[in-house]
């Protein structure tokens, strides 16, 4: 088992290229599942199964029920989960390694539609101008700020930024977004200006003589890459300076979307811009719209309430 899972990690890696965070999610999933099969802890078999091609509908029905009941998982994570399975035993059965799929007719648990969270126009504002000051390092997380919701990129796609991947005078960053993939993200006004300045005057106050020579845009106090972990920490100090807890960086990129369509934005151009891969993942912003036109209309009309 343990060999097939090793198997299906390098294929994910080496063949499908797929980014380090969804090999480790993976990898995650198929423990739990081989902890589970071996019978290994409270709630898994009674009899421990010695190889995948064992492995029924039933089996694979019970360790949905495993996760949900003694797991505790929640919906988003039982049909990752079941992904990961799929994905796994059609590997196993395409390599010629188990005769059968056995999760091949199971279903896809449903997963409960949950409208992003975004801040209004106003908070955003309130958020950026929360960071002023001319030191370096403030001039680099205004920049920040101001990109994440300027160009509405991931945390990942922000702290892999290039210098040699930034174009203001053509107003333009190339960002390596999910699974590889390259997208020409335009940048222009607040977001552009705040970059420059930094670009310009603080990241080489941030680079240290000592510091691994780095192409990042965005350098920690050491002059290294910035990593995830800063960029969620400083948003979260952000938000609490205008009273909204526990803020999340991709909030950023939900509310840049939110109020491009607002402003008129054709939802294939916000597609593009934000590396969607489906359309249909942008259209929820669409709901997000509606859900705040009916806040408004309920705010406003006389007969509304009640």
């Amino acid at each position: 088992m343990e060999d097939l899972i090793e198997e299906f990690i390098s294929y994910l890696s080496v063949e499908r290229g797929s980014s380090a965070l969804t090999v480790r999610a993976y990898e995650h999933d198929l423990r739990v599942y081989q902890q589970f099969l071996s019978g290994d802890g409270e709630g898994c078999l009674d009899e421990p199964l010695r190889s995948f091609d064992q492995v029924t509908r039933e089996t694979a029905v019970a360790f949905e029920n495993y996760l949900l009941t003694v797991k505790k998982y929640a919906a988003s994570s039982m049909q990752r989960s079941l992904a990961t399975l799929k994905s796994f035993h059609s590997f196993l059965v395409r390599e010629g390694f188990c005769d059968r799929n056995p999760t091949e007719t199971i279903p896809m648990p449903r997963k409960p539609q949950r409208l992003p969270d975004v801040l209004s126009i106003q908070q955003v504002c309130d958020l950026i101008e929360s960071v002023n000051g001319r030191d370096p390092l403030t001039g680099r997380d205004r920049a920040m700020l101001e990109v994440l919701y300027g160009c509405g990129l991931r945390v990942s796609e922000l702290c892999g930024l290039d210098c040699d991947r930034v174009d203001l005078d053509e107003g333009f960053v190339l960002v390596m977004g999910k699974g590889g993939k390259e997208r020409v993200v335009p940048i222009s006004g607040e977001a552009a200006r705040a970059l420059g300045r930094y670009l310009k005057e603080g990241r080489a106050q941030l680079i240290k003589p000592y510091s691994q020579p780095t192409n990042a845009v965005f350098l920690n106090a050491r002059g290294g890459r910035l990593s995830r972990q800063s960029v969620f920490k400083l948003v979260q100090r952000c938000g609490m300076e205008i009273g909204v807890k526990d803020l999340h960086p991709h909030t950023l990129r939900h509310s840049c979307a939110t109020h491009m369509l607002e402003g008129g934005a054709d939802l294939r151009v916000i597609q593009d811009m934000l590396g969607h891969s489906d359309i249909s993942t942008t259209q929820i912003y669409t709901h997000v719209q509606r859900s705040h036109i009916k806040e408004e209309y309920i705010h406003a009309h006389p007969r509304a309430k009640g």
